[in-house]
């Protein structure tokens, strides 16, 4: 039989939610492994494309917004660790409808907190970048501190350096963990039913096992002390009884424009990113030649992340040509230069889910990155690295599983 290898910690997925977490995790001294089933920054991944947009903005969402802030100030110190610009500081403009409150509420919270934006006109927004097309836009905010980081290379960076600092890594695939299967490995404590995570709040953690081990789909056995399953939209596949109705990865395509050859203003600084949020709708200038980025922010279509087809629709291209005809006029013929189906990992309300597993003390789920965590990957390892060491500071209330339900009602974007 295959020998099993020993850890304080073993998290379960290298993207940026697990790559955060083992970095962090190493930081406080633990030893760490790291398992991906296909590496980190894959094309399978949520964590997988080339750009994610670095926003404070939340409407009145203080928490979220803090932890943008929080997570932005812990990226450039990790690019200027590794000597890696995966941060373009374009800018994000929203774009505001008349009758749209989430702008105002944005520049109402981003002032409480202290981070600087600018309010502008639509005679401000024209003479500042003449490209941008304004129908049905009454404002602007800019956030200018805000921009893009550059996705599956920044989370590349994170895991590099975490196996750089002593974190063990190794590319496989952990088996499903039924009820009562331990994940085909074992546990401590007597066997029994996943537990209703409604009616056993952390004070009841006493009542819990411990999970011992668990294996992956080569045969290697991995044993820890605590263990995190950060598997993004695989989280509903390695726990399908308890997170089958609660993880819901969806279908969500993007595509790349191609820009005038020597033509300038769709490259940041002359373009920023801009967030049409009434619309549905986001776009990122040309960062290092890959094109202009766009693409519609609403659920697609339940989807799987291992055998998902990923070939843009014909139906997908055509929405967002009319969202580029209408705020990039002047590239509405532009080719495709490339074209990308993703995935969100959706929660029933948007909000991230971290906490513990119902039946088992050891064991942490954390995912539910429902299309806006990228950003927030350094506090969300932070936060769990914290709660390992021993924080007696609560679980955040909306993160906790008990408040993932079946029925999608989206209300964080």
């Amino acid at each position: 039989m295959p020998a099993t290898s020993t850890y304080d910690v073993a998290v379960v997925g290298a993207g940026v939610f697990g790559a955060w977490t083992a970095y962090q995790l190493r930081r406080t001294g633990k030893r760490v492994v790291l398992i991906d089933a296909y590496g980190a920054g894959n094309s399978r991944s949520s964590s997988g494309d080339e750009s994610r947009i670095m926003r404070m903005g939340y409407g009145a969402d203080e928490i979220y917004t803090r932890s943008a802030l929080r997570s932005l100030q812990l990226w450039q110190e990790l690019f200027a660790r590794v000597d890696r610009p995966l941060f373009h500081q374009t800018g994000v403009l929203w774009l505001a409808h008349e009758d749209d409150p989430y702008p105002l509420k944005t520049a109402e919270t981003l002032q409480k907190i202290g981070i600087p934006f600018e309010k502008l006109t639509t005679a401000e927004v024209s003479q500042r970048y003449p490209q941008i097309g304004l129908e049905q836009i009454s404002w602007a905010m800019l956030e200018p501190e805000s921009g893009v980081l550059m996705g599956r290379r920044a989370v590349q960076a994170v895991a590099f350096a975490a196996i750089k600092t002593g974190v063990n890594y190794f590319q496989d695939a952990v088996r499903p963990f039924d009820s009562g299967t331990g994940g085909r490995g074992s546990r401590r404590g007597s066997p029994g039913g996943v537990l209703d995570p409604v009616n056993h709040a952390q004070d009841a953690r006493a009542t819990k096992q411990k999970l011992n081990q668990v294996t992956t789909a080569g045969g290697q056995r991995v044993s820890a002390g605590n263990y995190v399953f950060a598997c993004g939209p695989w989280l509903p596949k390695i726990f399908p009884d308890l997170l089958a109705d609660r993880i819901h990865p969806t279908r969500q395509e993007v595509f790349y424009f191609g820009t005038p050859a020597g033509n300038q203003s769709f490259t940041a600084p002359a373009l920023p990113t801009w967030i049409d949020f009434k619309d549905e709708a986001y776009g990122l200038p040309d960062t290092e030649g890959r094109g202009i980025k766009i693409a519609i922010d609403r659920h697609g279509p339940e989807f799987d992340p291992d055998t998902g087809d990923r070939v843009a629709t014909s139906e997908g291209l055509a929405e967002v040509r009319e969202c580029l005809a209408r705020r990039l006029p002047a590239l509405k013929d532009a080719p495709v230069t490339e074209a990308r189906v993703c995935q969100y990992e959706n929660t029933s309300n948007g909000d991230f889910l971290i906490d513990r597993h119902p039946e088992f003390d050891n064991v942490w789920l954390v995912g539910g990155g429902s299309g806006h965590g990228f950003k927030h990957g350094p506090v969300v390892g932070e936060y769990v690295a914290a709660k390992i060491e021993g924080s007696d500071e609560r679980i955040e209330p909306r993160f906790r599983l008990a408040t993932k339900a079946s029925e999608h009602k989206r209300a964080v974007f």
